[in-house]
C-alpha cells in the first residue's frame, strides 16, 4: 500500500496559508516534526492524523488517500 500522507499534508497546509511552524504549533509540536512529515521521514500515528483531517477540515480518507499497489 502507498500513500500519500507526506504530500497531502503539506498541500492541505498550504492551501490554509500556514507556515510548517503554525502548523506546528496546532499540534504543540515543533517545526522540525512537520517537516519530518511531508518529507515522508515520519509518519502521524492515527491520533495525530486525527487532529490534522480535523485541523484541515477534511475527512481521514481525504487526507491518507492510498493507491494499492
Amino acid at each position: 500500500m502507498k500513500t500519500k500522507i507526506a504530500e497531502n499534508i503539506k498541500f492541505y497546509r498550504k492551501q490554509m496559508g500556514l507556515t510548517q511552524e503554525q502548523l506546528a504549533e496546532y499540534l504543540h509540536g515543533k517545526k522540525s516534526l512537520i517537516c519530518n512529515y511531508e518529507t515522508g521521514y515520519s509518519t502521524p500515528d492515527i491520533y495525530t492524523l486525527c487532529r490534522l483531517a480535523t485541523i484541515f477540515d477534511i475527512t481521514l480518507d481525504e487526507l491518507v488517500e492510498y493507491e494499492k499497489e
